[in-house]
């Protein structure tokens, strides 16, 4: 069984002198992602990232959002610590301390949320993580709100971009449970949580933005 471990250092992020970790990914797409979300996220309320990786991702958004509060959160300990260190390296009042959260757990230790980010992880997580995201969204969010999922997919009208086909296989190599989620296979997930079908947005880098609303 696959660890429930979402965040997974590249070959070139490195840990700062502090507990800080960084992702070369999150500084390439984190102003397209933001300007994604700057058009769907609600004017207050509690954000929570699932996933956040080394906390980059919640730190800029954060700034960029004082109007909502931020909840990020990860199973990996040295996640939690990084993501720790970043929030408080930002002197940030709107980023709580992140929790442990294994996507594809039965509890998550908060009650609800005003939207929920998932960013780059159910390529790299079994698909029960996908299960449990969805699942768990739908109980925590209130109609209209929105799930926002992040990074490459396959799409059955189209042909897989070279750069994705050999992701995906370098993805399954080191766990046949990983690799590329098929949007119809993620769609028909979302729509047996509650969820009506995604706004599919193109993004640089052969990726997408898939939003969902809680009906």
């Amino acid at each position: 069984m696959s660890k429930p471990t979402f965040w997974q250092p590249t070959a070139d992020a490195r840990p700062d002198a502090d507990a800080r970790l960084h992702a070369p990914a999150a500084q390439r797409n984190r102003d397209a992602i933001l300007a994604v979300l700057e058009g769907i996220l609600p004017q207050a309320g509690l954000v929570l990232e699932v996933a956040s990786g080394s906390g980059e991702h919640a730190v800029h958004f954060a700034r960029a959002l004082p109007h909502l509060t931020f909840q990020p959160s990860d199973p990996s300990p040295d996640a939690v610590a990084s993501i720790a260190a970043w929030a408080q390296g930002s002197g940030l009042g709107n980023i709580l301390p992140p929790l442990v959260i294994n996507a594809s757990a039965t509890h998550w230790p908060i009650q609800a949320a005003d939207a929920i980010l998932c960013i780059n992880m159910i390529h790299i997580a079994p698909w029960a993580a996908a299960e449990g995201l969805f699942r768990q969204a739908g109980g925590l969010l209130e109609p209209g709100r929105p799930l926002y999922l992040y990074g490459p997919y396959l799409r059955a009208d189209r042909p897989l971009e070279p750069s994705n086909a050999a992701f995906d296989e370098s993805l399954r190599s080191r766990d046949p449970g990983w690799g590329l989620r098929e949007v119809d296979a993620v769609a028909a997930l979302a729509a047996a949580s509650g969820f009506g079908p995604p706004q599919v947005i193109e993004m640089p880098a052969n990726n997408l933005s898939l939003v969902f609303r809680r009906n």
